[in-house]
């Protein structure tokens, strides 16, 4: 590792505003960290839904890092694996593993794939490679939970790019056909995708308009407003008899002023240079 790591924040109350900060930002750290050592992986994307990873995991979902298998949990499904250094970040602050593993990330013999394996690392639960397949398997686990009358949450994140996968409308149809409201997906509507702006490789500025369309509860939001999340995990939560979708709007490496909204950080090699100074500018907002 490049810079000494900081303590992660292991809470056993819910966090304050403040706190989820605190927290979120070594999360950031967590993630420049990994790619730094791996020399690979994405960076933009895992910027962008870190917020929204901590607003999760520390405050709105039922989960347990000593029991990861517990039936009764919310379910987490990253469905922009590519994002996988957040999650895993995430994960080692909440206790999943232990932090130093995250040094570990993409070498050989890795529980830290570049895409999440859901049979090497605890706290994942779908492998998130495909675009597009998450709200899929979102809806077959709303489904069982129905049928076994469970009232665990499942929760899906998407990216904006991934909306251009036919999949995911034909997902949507079947949600609010069977009146999924256990289920919630929030778009890291981020504007930028491998290859470009969003808007010029396939139109989705209109997501919310769309799922509208497909009959879900929709809730706009700011993605990097930890406030602003949690308002509308809250909202979500009070939705009866359909799906809901979250449409949260963030940055694209946001956290670090040389990647936000750059689209040549969503998957560009870190140098040693690049690493220090996006650890202290993120250090520095703490």
């Amino acid at each position: 590792m490049l810079m000494g790591e900081s303590e992660f924040i292991k809470p056993d109350r819910k966090p304050s505003i403040e706190e989820l900060k605190g927290i979120a930002s070594q999360v950031r750290e967590g993630i420049i960290n990994e790619l730094s050592e791996a020399k690979s992986g994405h960076v933009g994307g895992s910027l962008s839904c870190t917020d929204i990873l901590v607003a999760l995991y520390f405050q709105k979902m039922a989960h347990n890092p000593k029991n990861p298998k517990w039936p009764e949990r919310d379910r987490l499904l990253l469905s922009k694996g590519h994002a996988a250094p957040a999650l895993y970040s995430t994960l080692a602050a909440a206790g999943y593993f232990p932090k130093e593993e995250l040094k570990t990330l993409r070498k050989i013999n890795t529980r830290l794939q570049g895409h999440p394996d859901p049979t090497k690392l605890p706290g994942v639960e779908i492998p998130g490679g495909p675009e597009g397949i998450g709200l899929s398997e979102g809806i077959g686990m709303a489904l069982a939970a129905r049928i076994d009358k469970k009232s665990h949450k499942i929760f899906v994140i998407m990216g904006d790019g991934e909306l251009d996968e036919g999949e995911v409308w034909e997902a949507a149809m079947a949600a609010s056909k069977f009146k999924l409201d256990n289920i919630t997906v929030i778009i890291d509507k981020n504007g930028l995708q491998q290859e470009g702006r969003t808007m010029d490789i396939m139109p989705t500025d209109s997501v919310a308009a769309k799922f509208k369309a497909f009959n879900w509860n929709v809730i706009e939001t700011n993605g990097n407003d930890m406030s602003a999340v949690l308002a509308a995990l809250d909202q979500a939560s009070q939705g009866k008899g359909m799906p809901t979708a979250i449409v949260a709007s963030t940055l694209k490496g946001k956290g670090v002023d040389f990647m936000e909204g750059k689209v040549e950080y969503h998957a560009k090699v870190l140098t040693t240079e690049a690493a220090e100074s996006a650890i202290k500018q993120i250090k520095s907002s703490r």
